[in-house]
């Protein structure tokens, strides 16, 4: 077996291709489609999808809902604009979140976003993120004349921003484009994007065909867009994600494999799920996973057919599609994403967030 690294994964991609905004309607996003079984590729949109599925299959998806995590504040007077970008809630009130500038945010020190809204630096963390507690000075306990009685959830929501990824630097989509239409529980600081491509039309048809959909909950932290630092895939720290896997979650899928049906992930998010919570076997549990899918390590339990977008290089994501496409019996699953990345860009597809996806099976 290959020893990987990093640099493996690595490939050109011409900022022209890289999505600044998403397609209108959702499903008229292209498709490629790569037929393991007999090496085929189609070029199709999303649309077509059902082209492609059968009764009986049963797709995951994820209904986490991206919350406004980027905060920005302050640059009045010739001072700098200071960020927050939240990443996690780590107990009431307290959040990890990456800052910017780093100077302007010292241990202890208390900060102004708005009247109603103010944050004390409690911790610097070894990787440079601060814990925060924020609170609201308004909120009738004394210290202001003023009276607000919105919490600190609502006052974040408030103030902050879509956070779109550092590479969507055009984009005039509103939030709601960042959402999938199924989008439920707030905690995601970045969307599913595979998902993204799903319309209200599309699910119907999809059920009408006799396919279930099951969701699943994974809160999609920072590291889904940052790529792998480390050499050798071993020395990578994989960051961990809140997931939520229901009874029902755990019924319908068990009964799927037992009677030999198909199941097909939309998005590697609903993959970390699937593939954390199978041991002979699911059952309904919820926690942090850290699960790091690359080939050569992971032996897959759950999936029969994956649908995703196209994702950066050198990241955990690429390498997680790549492990697939192994298990799927394909020789040389590094040359072949890659590969038929090429294809994507020689027939003009969109990359990343916004872009188009690939249906694997």
């Amino acid at each position: 077996m290959k020893d990987y690294r990093t640099s493996d994964f690595d490939y050109v991609l011409p900022k022209k291709f890289i999505a600044q905004n998403p397609v209108n309607p959702r499903d008229t996003s292209k498709l490629l489609v790569y037929d393991t079984a007999n090496d085929k590729i189609y070029h199709k949109h999303f649309y077509d999808l059902p082209e492609f599925l059968r009764s009986g299959d049963t797709l995951v998806v994820n209904r986490s809902k991206v919350i406004p995590a980027r905060i920005l504040f302050g640059g009045n007077f010739g001072k700098p604009q200071k960020e927050i970008f939240l990443l996690k809630e780590e107990s009431e009130d307290i959040f990890n979140v990456l800052v910017r500038p780093g100077r302007l945010f010292l241990e202890g020190k208390i900060f102004n976003i708005a009247p109603d809204l103010q944050g004390e630096v409690l911790e610097i963390l070894e990787d440079g993120t601060r814990n925060i507690k924020f609170w609201n000075p308004m909120s009738g306990d004394g210290f202001s004349t003023e009276v607000s009685d919105k919490t600190v959830h609502e006052l974040l929501e408030k103030y902050g921003r879509a956070p779109l990824p550092p590479y969507v630097k055009e984009s005039t989509a509103d939030f709601e484009r960042y959402q999938t239409v199924y989008a439920k529980e707030k905690g995601s600081v970045a969307a599913p994007t595979a998902g993204l491509h799903f319309t209200p039309q599309l699910i119907s048809k999809i059920r009408g065909m006799g396919i279930d959909m099951q969701e699943v909950l994974l809160h999609v932290g920072r590291g889904t867009f940052l790529p792998v630092s480390a050499d050798k895939l071993t020395e990578h720290k994989m960051h961990s994600e809140f997931y939520v896997f229901s009874k029902e979650n755990a019924d319908v899928l068990n009964k799927a494999k037992n009677d030999h049906r198909r199941v097909i992930a939309v998005g590697t998010t609903s993959v970390r799920v699937l593939e954390s919570v199978y041991d002979n076997g699911f059952e309904a549990k919820s926690g942090e996973t850290d699960i790091f899918i690359y080939p050569g390590k992971h032996d897959w339990k759950v999936i029969d057919g994956l649908v995703t977008n196209f994702h950066l290089p050198k990241s955990t994501l690429i390498m997680l599609v790549a492990s697939f496409l192994e298990h799927k019996g394909v020789k040389d699953p590094v040359d072949k994403i890659l590969y038929l990345y090429e294809v994507a860009k020689d027939n003009d597809y969109r990359f990343f967030s916004f872009g188009d996806a690939m249906f694997i099976f």
